[in-house]
């Protein structure tokens, strides 16, 4: 599995398979899974000082495909924009990915698809669980990691940075303590667990999320009161 779509599993409910959370957070976070899946392939990273791109910006390390076709066009995107701030190319990533990776689930019969309409007329798409066992077995280590304090791997502190980058730790993991969950959730988004090269990535993703997402809800709450 993707680190995109480990997050997308845990975010679209396994009955309704619809998200349960705003589809403007959903999208931003699966980009910038993308962008953290290559920064721990070493594709992709933040430059330092003293390189040929500013510093804080995307420099593209390696550019041989990946063999993964979400991966493959991710990386395609940020070679084309080497020097964009992170913020700057989470929506480029997240155009169309969300479709991509639902199909790609149920492909392989990890989700459902069943369409249907609305009031009869509005045609519509669910994406219930198929096959949960991976999904469960995600379950289970965010759960030791968040709520019995373990070491998280990586690929597990990425994710939950991610998910505490869009606000969505609780409804993802079941404890009696959603400040404490929250809490944690936060010290592992520091990326004490990280190498250098990810922890500045996993900084600069999780910052670029927020932004877009903060970005998206100001100009729609601006479109709203207009109209």
């Amino acid at each position: 599995m993707l680190l995109a779509e480990d997050l997308l599993l845990l975010l679209v409910d396994d009955s309704t398979g619809r998200p349960v959370t705003d589809g403007t957070k959903l999208d931003h976070a699966l980009a910038g899974a993308v962008l953290l899946e290559l920064t721990l392939r070493g594709k992709v990273d933040v430059a330092g000082p003293g390189e040929d791109v500013r510093k804080g910006r995307l420099v593209v390390r390696d550019e041989s495909p990946t063999g993964e076709p979400v991966l493959d066009q991710g990386l395609s995107i940020l070679d084309a924009r080497e020097g964009s701030k992170p913020a700057n190319v989470l929506g480029r990533l997240a155009k169309g990915l969300r479709d991509r990776l639902l199909a790609g689930l149920a492909d392989r019969g990890v989700l459902r698809q069943e369409k249907g309409r609305v009031l009869g007329i509005f045609p519509t798409t669910r994406w219930p669980a198929e096959d949960s066992s991976h999904e469960n077995s995600l379950r289970v280590t965010l759960s030791d990691v968040l709520v019995q304090g373990r070491t998280p791997d990586a690929r597990t502190g990425a994710l939950v940075s991610l998910l505490a980058a869009i606000d969505v730790v609780p409804k993802v993991v079941d404890a009696p303590d959603r400040r404490a969950v929250r809490r944690r959730a936060r010290e592992i988004s520091e990326g004490a667990w990280a190498a250098d090269a990810v922890k500045k990535a996993v900084a600069a993703v999780n910052a670029a999320t927020m932004a877009a997402v903060s970005a998206a809800t100001t100009a729609a709450a601006s479109s709203t009161a207009t109209n």
